[in-house]
């Protein structure tokens, strides 16, 4: 098991994505240019406008049966799993804004979509990465020190910043890293093809991942953000057929600037079939404006990408917002 301690966790040696300085991407390279900056600055598209709100109801969590699955997206890369008697939170962003201070960086178009205080019990969060739209500190920090959550498992070089949100149980894993989790489970840190950064002067330092949660019955990939690349075809290989697989379909415009890091729609058909994923649900849209596109195009291409690739489109689904989908075994 990965230790757990106060200074951050890095491999020994080099490796195929650790140069002993900065971790990189193996298939591409995501680091930009000020030129390229300055031309992504200079893009337009169009403004986001915010959809009519709808009521919020409280949340009533389901209680899946064994051999069950439940997934219910809350916002961005936000999902709350439930799966083997165990509930895991995926990078949980309840802040209005995805940046620094609470005041900078896009804000949100969406509530959250399940409240904090009507969630179950939540046995750990799965942190995919520390792009402010996927690690939120005061989040974290209401999570750890109120909520009580026992125990958190991310990439390489995070550890500091979750023990100072107040977690205890900090678990940093390398690509393939696996250790048991809650009732049962088992967590394994798998490759995505990304970056880290929280400022100028820390690309690259801490690893970026997704995460494939096991039981004897099911398997849930969280892909976290990532570019179309071959880890997908390689996850799929050693796991079999993933059950449920949580894909990005959203920020890919404009594409010569985020072909490296985030997929579009039609690429990420591609992953669901390399992944040979028996079920696949879209997450990372409709709640901040990280990029060109407009608010509902991921949808519409996702739509448009299933019908040109011939896949079924039961079997990727568009969840509703705080709506829970639920994959029982006769499916599975």
């Amino acid at each position: 098991m990965p230790r757990d301690d106060s200074q951050p966790r890095f491999p020994a040696v080099p490796s195929d994505h650790w140069d002993g300085r900065r971790f990189f991407n193996p298939h591409a390279d995501t680091d930009k240019s000020p030129r390229e900056l300055w031309r992504l600055y200079k893009t337009r598209g169009p403004r986001w406008t915010p959809p009519v709100p709808e009521s919020q109801r409280p949340f009533r969590p389901v209680a899946p049966a064994r051999g069950e699955v439940a997934v219910t997206f809350i916002g961005q890369a936000t999902f709350l799993i439930q799966i083997g008697g165990a509930a895991f939170l995926t990078d949980p962003v309840y802040s209005d804004r995805a940046g620094p201070f609470g005041r900078l960086g896009p804000k949100r178009v969406r509530p959250p979509a399940v409240r904090m205080e009507d969630l179950p019990t939540i046995d750990a969060v799965l942190l995919s990465h520390n792009h402010y739209d996927h690690l939120d500190t005061p989040t974290l920090r209401h999570l750890a020190r109120r909520r009580g959550v026992p125990q958190v498992m991310t990439g390489l070089g995070n550890g500091p910043m979750m023990r100072r949100a107040g977690f205890d149980a900090v678990h940093e894993l390398d690509w393939w890293d696996s250790l048991p989790g809650p009732h049962g489970t088992r967590i394994t840190f798998v490759p995505a093809q990304h970056w880290s950064a929280r400022g100028p002067f820390d690309r690259r330092r801490t690893l970026w991942g997704g995460f494939v949660v096991e039981t004897p019955e099911a398997a849930v990939y969280f892909a976290g953000d990532s570019g179309y690349c071959p880890h997908f075809r390689e996850i799929g290989r050693r796991f079999g057929a993933i059950d449920v697989a949580l894909l990005p379909i959203g920020a890919y415009e404009p594409r010569w600037f985020m072909a490296a890091q985030h997929m579009n729609p039609a690429e990420a058909v591609r992953a669901h079939r390399d992944l040979g994923a028996r079920h696949s649900v879209a997450m990372h849209f409709g709640t901040f404006q990280l990029t060109a596109e407009g608010i509902d195009a991921p949808v519409q291409a996702l739509h448009h990408a299933l019908a040109e690739q011939a896949v079924d489109p039961a079997h990727f689904a568009v969840p509703r917002f705080g709506e829970p989908l639920r994959f029982r075994r006769v499916y599975i």
